[in-house]
C-alpha cells in the first residue's frame, strides 16, 4: 500500500509512458479523474494515453479535451512503462482487455481509488475511502506532483466531485470538499453549466426508460425498502443504450420512507446489475459485498445472475437483514 500522496506522487513521477484508464460503464468521477490526471501529467511532458474500456456517455462528452480520452485499448505503437488505474475497486473493472497490462513485464499496476471495499491488487495502491471522490484525490495529488490546474483540469475535478458527492447531498461531502470545488470554481468552472449538461439534458430514450423504471417500482410492506426492475427488452423497446440509464436508482431513492433502495438492471440474459443506495444508516456496502460486490456506505453495486424474480428476493432478503442490523447497531 502507498502511505500518503506524496509517495504515490513520486511512483508517478517515475512514469515516462502511462496507459490511464478507469472502470466499464464509466461515471463521472471515473471520466473526470482520468481525464484531469491525463492533462496533468501530459502538461508535464510524459507521453500520456487515456482509455476507457467503455464508450465515454453522452454527458460527460461537454467537458473540454475530452477527445483525450480514447475507447477500447491504446493505439498499436503506444508501449507503456506504466499502468494507473482510477476509481476501479477490482482487477475486473478494467475489463479483459486492459487488464492485461496489470501483468505485462515492465509496466508497473498503479491503482488509485477510495471504495471502502477496494482490495489491493496493483503494484502499488492507494485507497482513500475518506475521500468523496477520485477526484478530490487527484486535486491533492496535483499538488505533491506540482501539476498546475488549468481551466480544463478544473472542470474534470468538479464534475469528478459533483457527480460523486450526488451533487453534494451525499453524506461523504466534506467542508474540505467545497473548499476544494470552491477553488475549481475560482479558476473558471461553473456550476450552473455542469449541472445543465449533467443532469438538465436527457434524451427522449432515457425519460421513456424512466417512465418505465418508475412503473415496475415495489416497496416492502414496513416501506423502508423499494426497488425498480429494467430487463433488456424493455429497454430495446423504447430505443435506449447503456448510459440512458444512468440515474435512475436515485428516483427510487427519493420515495418519502425509503432507506435502502435497489435497482436490477439486465445487461445480458439473466444478468442483472444491481444498484444500492441508503439514505442514513445502512451500510449498502456491506449488503453488496454479500454479493461480491461492493461500493461506500451510501452507494454501491453488485453484479447477480439469476432470474429475475429470484435476484430480486435474495437481494430484498439481505436488504431487511442489514436495515435490522445497521438499525440496532445505530441505536445502541
Amino acid at each position: 500500500m502507498v502511505s500518503d500522496l506524496r509517495e504515490l506522487a513520486e511512483v508517478i513521477g517515475r512514469c515516462e509512458r502511462p496507459l490511464l484508464t478507469g472502470h466499464i460503464m464509466p461515471d463521472g468521477d471515473c471520466i473526470g479523474s482520468v481525464l484531469a490526471l491525463a492533462l496533468m501529467l501530459e502538461g508535464q511532458g510524459k507521453s500520456v494515453r487515456a482509455v476507457s474500456p467503455d464508450p465515454v456517455p453522452q454527458i460527460y462528452r461537454f467537458l473540454p479535451a475530452i477527445e483525450r480520452v480514447s475507447v477500447g485499448v491504446p493505439p498499436a505503437g503506444f508501449e507503456p512503462d506504466s499502468f494507473i488505474m482510477l476509481d476501479c475497486s477490482d482487477p475486473e473493472r478494467v475489463g479483459p482487455d486492459l487488464a492485461v497490462y496489470l501483468d505485462k513485464p515492465g509496466v508497473t499496476a498503479i491503482n488509485i481509488d477510495h471504495h471502502v471495499s477496494t482490495r489491493p491488487f496493483a503494484h502499488y495502491n492507494y485507497i482513500d475511502p475518506g475521500a468523496s471522490a477520485v477526484g478530490e484525490i487527484i486535486y491533492d495529488l496535483s499538488f505533491e506532483l506540482g501539476a498546475p490546474i488549468t481551466y480544463e483540469v478544473a472542470a474534470s475535478l468538479y464534475t469528478a466531485i459533483f457527480t460523486d458527492t450526488g451533487s453534494f447531498r451525499y453524506d461523504s461531502t466534506t467542508s474540505g470538499t467545497h473548499r476544494r470545488v470552491a477553488r475549481l470554481i475560482e479558476l473558471g468552472v461553473s456550476p450552473s453549466e455542469v449541472n445543465t449538461a449533467v443532469y438538465e439534458e436527457r434524451s427522449l430514450e432515457s425519460i421513456r426508460l424512466l417512465h418505465a423504471t418508475l412503473g415496475s417500482v415495489e416497496r416492502t410492506p414496513s416501506g423502508l425498502v423499494a426497488w425498480a426492475s429494467l430487463t433488456i427488452d424493455q429497454e430495446a423497446a423504447v430505443g435506449a443504450t447503456g448510459e440512458d440509464g444512468e440515474g435512475l436508482i436515485n428516483y427510487v431513492r427519493m420515495i418519502k420512507g425509503v432507506e435502502v433502495a435497489a435497482l436490477f438492471r439486465e445487461t445480458e440474459p439473466s444478468v442483472f446489475k444491481v444498484s444500492l443506495r441508503s439514505k442514513r444508516f445502512v451500510d449498502v456496502s456491506a449488503l453488496a459485498q454479500e454479493f461480491g460486490g461492493g461500493g461506500h456506505p451510501r452507494a454501491a453495486g453488485c453484479t447477480i445472475s439469476g432470474a429475475l424474480n429470484e435476484v430480486t428476493e435474495a437481494v430484498i432478503r439481505v436488504a431487511e437483514r442489514r436495515l435490522a442490523e445497521d438499525s440496532d447497531g445505530r441505536s445502541a
